[in-house]
């Protein structure tokens, strides 16, 4: 079984298994005090970003997957999960 793997600075921890998260989705996960958002892209990347807003509260897990942007599920703003910028 292959595994989505994250490092929480004291070595590298399974937050899930790859058949867990479908192309196209998001899952979030703890690890340990951080709330993390793990995407698995179309093309079969895998990317993580925090999984809070920078804008209010919102979990972007809840949010709007596509073309490897996320919009926030709160107030539609818009995030590269490549990259973590905001795109509006």
């Amino acid at each position: 079984m292959e595994q989505v793997m994250a490092d929480d600075q004291a070595g590298w921890v399974k937050v899930a298994a790859v058949d867990d998260i479908p192309p196209g989705s998001v899952v979030g996960v703890e690890i340990g005090s951080h709330d993390i958002a793990v995407y698995h892209l179309e093309e079969g990347d895998f990317r993580a970003t925090s999984n809070l807003c920078t804008h209010e509260y919102a979990r972007l897990c809840d949010g709007w997957l596509e073309d490897g942007t996320i919009e926030c599920p709160l107030h539609g703003g818009v995030f590269d999960v490549r990259t973590g910028r905001g795109l509006c």
